[in-house]
């Protein structure tokens, strides 16, 4: 087969060569369907489960709804991209609406409501829950929906820019040239979404809120640029066809023998891809770094960056072995070095050196960059086959069907993998309780900071004042704010209590009581502050103003510190529960538990009224063991890695099978298009004569 194809190879026309300007704006629109596109549906799942505390089950299960509902609109938008006849063309207007629609989207998307002043109107902590997870499913729509509008006349415009059938690789890699330039940024956008300037003292869900608006305007402008500058040269031939019907229009592709193939074979490869991003994320986060998420995100930026760096240079391999070796070859290449970076997983997974996990990435992209570009190209190669056999062009409705499968793979994989991660025992709820004994841990010695340390007394009697009474209010105004979030929570506890142990119950109960009653008892004493420093006026003597001052600081920190001891207690209550339900990890746990309560007694013992310096310094100490109690038991860590690495191999084998089924080759597409030209140059011929116009 080798040699059949390399037989027919023949150089690429100049009037077929596509110039620069075109090549360029069409390859940015990769953006929105490499990128962002795969942004969704591996960080939604990944923050939605860690940050935010659901279960990955229930966010597998939410993710393939989408492509549930993209198996209706997929098909309707193609066939309605091919039966558009406007006066900018049939494909452009979309890119412009779809990719306004997609900027707009993907900020909506995360914006998940939550925090306690959201969670105090819902009965109980399901119910908080089953809210997040509605909010998640409609925004998820909207922007699937959004790309959909775009990615599917993008592709079909792809398609129909050239018929030559090696500039046609070209143009599609030009779009996986672009969108993995982009992709280069987009791995570090979880780190972004960690760092303090964007997250603040939330965790990294809070973090890419801020961060998805820097991302909406990139995208607007370049929406519009893109559909100034493509042009449709397909159009004029189009516009004289008949529109057809839905049903006739979709049967007419799922008839084609080569296009069932390659769609079996893109489907079946996406499924293990995505096991490999999903699991991906999880692995260097728990396993290579023990839960350490900042490091873990760290790594997880370093990676994506070599997968996008992979991709950029992937596209010039790809553009010299393909015209040598033929597509379908060139294919199973891709599925080859995709088995090969799997495998080599067993060895780079490795926690005494994580970065080995770039050798696997440098396999897998470049695989995964051959197989998703000249997929698409091959599209266009069936749509010429289409076009001989039926005298109609619908890129529309075939790229709308491939570009469904590819999604449905990822919405199977993502599924199934949530689903594994509970089979596995993953612990999202350990992570984040953790994530918020660490934020308020954060808050208290952002809080020691924002005083001055030891330094704080030494300023003017009128600065002091004036920073004590704005430090006071802010006080007084989260102590009420906490008190009513326990009130309800007392409530809630009173309305749960068949749901627990009678012990459990009672500890819970007293617990929230008793914090309480601390809390009111520290809002009456910051109420008793701010009075006297009222009557302090702004010129208050000297002495008066500090002693004041001194007594308020204590006061001010009081209601943090009993959000981190009861965010302790609450940690610790869980790590026991899962000790007693755990079979395969008690070990694991009793080692966790050991720390969480040497943690949980230091934070008992922490005096508020000691000096800053020293109350920061043991702050931080107890931070830097917080850290390690994210960490996952070694049964969930050893499922996660043979389900990420096998997997994928398994689905490849199949891949690979339906691959060799595939028969449209390079020699057989050089046919087509010359009885095509043929046949295009004959009918002029025959409208005239018909007319009994002369032939110029």
């Amino acid at each position: 087969m080798v040699e059949q194809e390399k037989a027919a190879v023949s150089k690429t026309k100049p009037e077929d060569r596509i110039h620069f300007s075109q090549l360029a704006a069409y390859g940015a629109g990769g953006i929105i369907p490499i990128a962002l596109f795969n942004i969704a549906g591996i960080l939604v799942g990944l923050m939605g489960n860690i940050s935010l505390g659901l279960s990955a089950f229930w966010l597998g299960v939410i993710m393939i709804i989408p492509r549930l509902w993209d198996a209706l609109s997929d098909p309707i938008i193609g066939h309605l991209s091919d039966n558009s006849r406007t006066r900018w063309g049939r494909r452009r207007p979309y890119l412009l609406v779809g990719g306004i629609l997609v900027a707009v989207f993907f900020v909506v998307m995360w914006w998940v409501p939550k925090g306690d002043k959201v969670q105090v109107w819902f009965p109980t902590e399901t119910g908080f829950q089953v809210f997040q997870l509605a909010y998640i499913l409609f925004s998820l729509l909207l922007f699937f929906t959004a790309c959909n509008i775009f990615e599917i006349p993008h592709g079909a415009l792809g398609m129909e820019m050239t018929t030559d059938y090696h500039e046609r690789t070209r143009l599609f890699s030009a779009k996986s040239f672009v969108g993995n330039l982009f992709a280069m940024s987009t791995p570090w956008l979880f780190a972004l979404a960690n760092m303090k300037a964007f997250k603040g003292t939330g965790n990294e869900a809070d973090g890419m809120r801020y961060v998805s608006l820097l991302i909406a305007v990139l995208i607007i402008p370049l929406s519009f640029w893109w559909t100034i500058q493509l042009r449709e040269p397909g159009f004029v031939k189009a516009a004289r066809h008949e529109k057809t019907p839905f049903w006739e229009a979709m049967k007419r592709t799922v008839r084609n023998r080569n296009f069932v193939m390659l769609t079996l074979t893109i489907f079946t490869l996406a499924m293990g891809f995505n096991f490999v991003q999903l699991l991906g994320s999880y692995i260097p986060i728990f396993y290579v770094f023990g839960g350490n998420k900042v490091a873990g995100a760290y790594l997880l930026g370093i990676n994506g960056t070599i997968w996008a760096i992979t991709g950029l240079l992937a596209v010039f391999p790809l553009n010299w072995i393909s015209p040598k070796l033929g597509k379908r070859n060139t294919l199973m290449i891709a599925i080859l070095l995709m088995c090969l970076a799997q495998l080599s997983k067993i060895v780079c997974y490795n926690p005494g050196f994580p970065y080995l996990i770039i050798m696997p990435t440098i396999l897998l992209s470049a695989g995964m960059l051959f197989f998703f570009t000249l997929g698409s190209s091959m599209v266009g190669d069936i749509c010429d086959e289409d076009e001989l056999q039926t005298g109609y062009r619908a890129e529309g409705s075939y790229y709308s069907i491939f570009w469904w499968l590819i999604k449905m793979g990822t919405a199977f994989a993502s599924f199934i993998a949530g689903a594994l991660i509970v089979l596995t025992a993953f612990d999202e709820i350990q992570v984040t309780k953790v994530d918020s004994l660490s934020g308020v841990v954060g808050e208290i010695r952002s809080e020691v900071h924002s005083w001055g340390g030891n330094q704080v007394l030494n300023g003017t009697d009128t600065q002091l004042l004036g920073k004590t009474k704005i430090r006071v209010n802010e006080a007084l105004h989260e102590a009420r704010e906490y008190a009513s979030y326990l009130e309800k929570e007392s409530v809630k506890e009173q309305a749960q209590s068949g749901e627990r142990t009678a012990g459990s119950q009672n500890l819970q109960r007293d617990k929230l009581l008793t914090a309480l009653s601390n809390v009111k008892a520290m809002a009456g004493g910051l109420e008793e502050i701010r009075m006297r420093l009222d009557n302090l006026g702004p010129q208050g003597r000297d002495s008066l103003v500090k002693a004041t001052v001194a007594e308020a600081i204590p006061l001010t920190l009081q209601t943090k510190f009993e959000k981190a001891r009861l965010c302790s207690f609450e940690l610790l209550t869980h790590l026991e529960a899962k000790a007693m339900e755990s079979k395969n990890s008690v070990r694991h746990y009793q080692e966790i538990i050991t720390n969480i309560a040497r943690v949980d007694r230091r934070l008992a013992s922490l005096n508020a009224a000691s000096s800053l310096g020293s109350l920061d310094g043991e702050l931080a100490s107890i931070e830097m063991e917080i850290v390690p109690l994210t960490r996952q038991s070694p049964y969930t860590l050893l499922m996660m890695r043979v389900v990420e690495i096998g997997l994928p191999v398994l689905l490849s084998f199949f891949s690979a099978f339906f691959l060799i089924r595939y028969s449209l080759t390079e020699k057989r597409s050089r046919e087509i298009k010359n009885l095509l030209k043929q046949r295009h140059e004959k009918r002029p011929k025959e409208v005239n004569a018909t007319t009994g116009s002369a032939t110029v």
